[in-house]
């Protein structure tokens, strides 16, 4: 499957509640995802770009169909870093989607924002997660133990980095 970044679309909003509101990708968010309507989605797409401290893409197969969101947040260009998120729907697993959206999401970080540094945090728990930022060349940092409360459950939370110089050179 060959995708490309876009910006988010009114008609995006669909497909994102998909992947906000299934259970099996919920369970690891750490913002109550039962509040997630169409109208929220389409007020995040609206304000996606109008922050320059984000920048919010949706992830788009050949036909243009969205597959999920993957983003750089918090950028900061004093420090010159960023931090990495993504989601994808079901249909988007295993099919290669979020390694490229990840690839091109890296390449505006470093080539066209010249940040030094990108990093993200994911729940430990999150093993899939996990074994995918190690795969794209993030670098395990540290855990933080009981770093979290979601649902009344405190949760430890690994942190990765990729910087610059070890993207580069991939």
């Amino acid at each position: 499957m060959k995708i490309h970044l876009r910006e988010l679309q009114k008609k995006d909003a669909y497909g994102m509640i998909e992947w906000m509101t299934d259970p099996s990708i919920t369970c690891f968010f750490q913002f109550d995802a039962t509040k997630i309507t169409i109208e929220s989605c389409l007020e995040f797409i609206a304000a996606a770009n109008k922050n320059p401290e984000c920048r919010h893409y949706a992830i788009a197969d050949e036909e243009d169909n969205y597959l999920g969101t993957i983003s750089l947040k918090d950028i900061d260009t004093e420090k010159k870093s960023a931090e990495y998120a993504i989601s994808t729907r079901n249909c988007a697993h295993g099919t290669g989607a979020a390694m490229q959206a990840t690839e091109e999401v890296l390449k505006i970080a470093f080539e066209e924002l010249h940040l030094e540094r990108v990093y993200l945090n994911v729940l430990v728990e999150n093993t899939r997660a996990n074994a995918f930022y190690r795969k794209v060349g993030f670098r395990y940092e540290r855990c933080e133990e009981n770093s979290i409360n979601i649902r009344n459950e405190w949760k430890d939370l690994n942190w990765y980095a990729i910087s610059r110089e070890d993207f580069l050179k991939v």
